[in-house]
């Protein structure tokens, strides 16, 4: 049987890992570093097409949970856009746009990097796709 001393050593040293742990967590959260993705994320492609019923209710969703911080048009420059650094992207930005694959956007979505939400459990596979979609719209109408 463990002596008092070990045990009160076993526990100060748990409460000490709980406390780098947590430490470690905040830190993260509010220095999350570069947004990183996985290659094979990155060559998954877009089971949709645009179409008539693909942008309309993507469009829908964007007003709904981006546009506060991407703006109505996607330039980067919603009503809480200043209170981020870096700023939420510009998806009128063609270069950047097409900088990035399907694939990316998809996995940026679902999974979120502080400050913005992963949107796997709020949104389904189908709508998250329709969102990549209507970003690259976002893209295609500021050429025009």
């Amino acid at each position: 049987m463990p002596s008092p001393a070990r045990k009160k050593l076993a526990g100060t040293l748990f409460v000490v890992l709980l406390l780098a742990a947590a430490g470690s967590a905040v830190y993260a959260f509010f220095h999350p570093g570069p947004w990183i993705v996985p290659e094979e994320a990155k060559r998954v492609v877009n089971p949709l097409k645009p179409s008539q019923a693909n942008l309309p209710a993507a469009r829908a969703l964007y007003l709904d949970k981006c546009t506060e911080c991407h703006g109505d048009a996607g330039k980067g420059d919603g009503s809480q856009a200043k209170m981020y650094d870096p700023r939420p992207t510009n998806f009128t930005d063609a270069a950047r746009m097409n900088a990035v694959s399907d694939g990316e956007l998809f996995y940026k979505i679902s999974e979120g990097h502080r400050p913005m939400p992963g949107f796997k459990k709020r949104y389904t596979e189908q709508q998250r796709w329709q969102l990549v979609l209507f970003l690259r719209s976002l893209t295609q109408s500021e050429r025009k």
